[in-house]
């Protein structure tokens, strides 16, 4: 089973419900989206396509960000769907594994994030005249997961370094104050 458009809603509609206020302060990525566009190849190029990420907390409540060779920039552990995902779910967990080595079986969502991501960016990706591919936009759905023995193993083509870094360090204060929600709520069980 691919990834489907349907999928693609389904989910961003449960993530708005649980985060109404970015109904107005995010753009929308169906508003973003040319209709019949395929949001899950990462040849769409009209506009732009869904990418999954994986925000990765070890047991000292720290964030995993690993500096991507292509961008050059630390960002979280993530990339395109591929044809053999299962769901978007399952295209984070295997870009975490891929990207760090980190095993999907000791990756463990918290409470009331297995089917909602954390959270969901649009962001702009620069050309890249090598790959022939113009300025477009991602939609990176991103899971948070537990992890408790974090061995990082790098996937050389793709990534330079990593490092475990605060909440405060995620890619957009928008995620920061969601990780430090998701941090502070694991301090108090």
């Amino acid at each position: 089973m691919s990834i489907t458009a349907d999928e693609i809603r389904t989910t961003v509609t449960r993530y708005l419900g649980k985060h109404p206020s970015e109904l107005t302060t995010s753009p929308r990525y169906s508003k973003r989206s040319t209709p019949g566009a395929d949001l899950t190849s990462r040849k769409e190029f009209n506009g732009g396509h869904v990418t999954c990420g994986a925000v990765v907390i070890d047991h000292d409540r720290r964030l995993l960000l690993i500096q991507h060779k292509a961008l050059g920039k630390w960002l979280l552990p993530g990339g395109h769907l591929e044809p053999q995902d299962d769901g978007l779910l399952h295209a984070a967990l295997r870009e975490l594994e891929e990207e760090t080595g980190i095993s999907w079986h000791g990756a463990v969502t918290p409470p009331g994030h297995d089917v909602t991501p954390a959270d969901i960016d649009i962001h702009t990706i620069p050309a890249n005249p090598a790959k022939e591919e113009p300025e477009h936009w991602h939609a990176d759905f991103r899971w948070a997961f537990w992890v408790k023995e974090p061995k990082v193993v790098l996937q050389a083509e793709e990534v330079d370094g990593y490092a475990w870094r605060s909440h405060a360090d995620a890619p957009t204060s928008k995620l920061a104050i969601k990780i430090k929600r998701l941090v502070m709520g694991r301090v108090r069980r």
